[in-house]
């Protein structure tokens, strides 16, 4: 990246979290850590230090990556919901950079394939570019809260389009990252997607139809159901998740066991209710 462009991004960033012109530099905020905590259930599970990490692992994200909008105003909270859905699957990846995106578009709610919201053929909720748009992203504002706000229904708009980008990090969307998984490994992996695929088909499986749509589609919706559900999968899907755990090189399993609270005892974000009443998913 060129000097040019690197001051460009910076005073982005700058002008984004901090609007006085003599701020020169970026200092996290504890209410950032406190959003985080309310909204995004991996982070909440973190140790300490590991969330001092993501912080700076936010940071860095931001530097490179813009979070626009022509529609709605992107605030804080969007920032860090958009960071937070590409840290997460690349979180066991300590020099992890989306050398493939630049921006991040939020619109309003779903969108078709001009764009265009509130229209009868709006039912995309993020999308990642080729061609003219190589290095775009595109996310309803509406789903992207939505996929943090319930954790367990193994959907998450932002975690599905970051899983594509990954897969194409090796120039290819074909369901394969390679960059996280030696190539000796394709054959049983596709075996295994095809054996899964089946059983999406013959309506013996509880992962989403949407994966059925080709092996990009079902590494992504496999990727979202991983990290909202993975004790779910485990018993479920024993060999996929064991895919996933090994390219995604985490366990998140042991990241959420440390999180489990009594819906009647106290929220673990520090509101002081109840964690039925604050941050307890719905569903």
């Amino acid at each position: 990246m060129g000097q040019k462009m690197i001051r460009q991004v910076f005073l982005w960033l700058k002008q984004c979290f901090f609007p006085s012109a003599q701020e020169q530099t970026i200092v996290w905020q504890e209410r950032w850590s406190k959003f985080l905590e309310e909204h995004v259930l991996f982070y909440r599970g973190l140790s300490e230090k590991d969330k001092l990490l993501f912080n700076r692992r936010i940071i860095l994200f931001l530097y490179t990556t813009s979070v626009e909008s022509g529609q709605v105003d992107v605030s804080d909270e969007d920032r860090l919901l958009v960071a937070a859905s590409a840290i997460i699957p690349v979180w066991g990846f300590d020099n992890w950079h989306y050398f493939n995106l630049e921006s991040v578009y939020l619109l309003p709610t779903s969108f078709n394939e001009n764009f265009e919201c509130y229209q009868h053929d709006s039912h995309i909720a993020g999308m990642v570019g080729t061609g003219p748009m190589s290095g775009k992203m595109v996310l309803s504002h509406h789903h992207l809260y939505q996929g943090f706000k319930n954790s367990r229904d193994k959907q998450n708009v932002g975690i599905h389009e970051f899983a594509h980008l990954i897969d194409m990090a090796d120039g290819e969307c074909d369901g394969f990252p390679e960059q996280l998984m030696a190539f000796q490994y394709t054959i049983p992996w596709f075996s295994l997607v095809e054996k899964k695929t089946r059983e999406i088909h013959d309506k013996k499986s509880n992962i989403s139809d949407y994966g059925a749509k080709n092996r990009a589609e079902f590494f992504a919706v496999a990727t979202e159901y991983f990290f909202e559900r993975p004790h779910l999968m485990s018993k479920k899907h024993p060999e996929l998740f064991k895919a996933l755990t090994e390219f995604y090189k985490q366990d998140v399993r042991a990241i959420l066991q440390d999180i489990k609270v009594n819906k009647n005892g106290s929220c673990p974000c520090g509101s002081g209710k109840k964690y039925k009443r604050c941050c307890m998913p719905s569903g």
